[in-house]
């Protein structure tokens, strides 16, 4: 169909942002898959403590990549196509997707204290599940947690019941390397602009390409009314 030039960009827009957004939705899809089913991990869907917290974090990881992998099948397919049905899809889908990232960021900066509290509640557990159990896929996340952070255990680097999964130090950090408890709630609320502004940056490209979306559609439907009728 004849498209002018914004209409030509927009679409080209479009199907590079389908192409981005189908990898992002593959990704936390394979990733959310992969902590559901990995040795590692899985033995958190099988005990009976505080691990609600990861269980419905990786819930809601495979959900929403399956969610964003649709979003993108409609757009690309929309764009490609100019579909008009499915472009209508994609502009809703796209615009609750926005509006739940703008709800998420904000959320995430006021109650960043609550979100710091149950990551050291969920860390503190999976170090009972340790010290109790002696699970090697335990020690492989609370090497994780500890490796990342720079943290150990719940008194610092003297803390010998998990020093095994500890990052190797100098003997001066012996007596400064942090719990980790306290490094999960400062580190949580330290970094919460920075998550709100993560959420409002990926609802600004949403909301950019449901602007093109819709100049695109209004293209086509002008392309349809001004084609000649035989």
């Amino acid at each position: 169909m004849a498209l002018n030039g914004c209409g030509q960009l927009c679409k080209c827009i479009l199907i590079i942002f389908n192409i981005i957004f189908a990898l992002v939705g593959f990704a936390m899809f394979g990733l959310g898959l992969w902590l559901r089913f990995s040795s590692e991990t899985r033995g958190f869907f099988d005990i009976d403590l505080n691990t609600q917290q990861f269980v419905i974090g990786v819930s809601v990881l495979i959900v929403l990549g399956a969610v964003i992998l649709l979003v993108a099948v409609f757009g690309g397919f929309g764009a490609c196509n100019e579909n008009m049905n499915a472009l209508a899809g994609f502009s809703s889908l796209l615009g609750i997707l926005a509006g739940l990232e703008i709800g998420a960021g904000v959320l995430a900066y006021m109650r960043s204290d609550v979100v710091g509290e149950q990551l050291a509640i969920f860390y503190m557990t999976v170090y009972a599940q340790y010290v109790d159990k002696g699970d090697p896929g335990l020690a492989v996340t609370l090497s994780m947690f500890h490796n990342v952070l720079h943290c150990c255990g719940i008194i610092g680097a003297l803390d010998l019941l998990v020093k095994n999964t500890c990052p190797k130090i100098s003997i001066l950090e012996t007596f400064t390397l942090p719990a980790c408890p306290t490094m999960i709630v400062n580190l949580v609320e330290s970094k919460a602009p920075l998550v709100m502004g993560l959420f409002l940056g990926t609802a600004a490209m949403l909301i950019t390409a449901l602007v093109c979306c819709s100049i695109l559609m209004k293209q086509i439907k002008r392309s349809h009314l001004s084609s000649p009728v035989y």
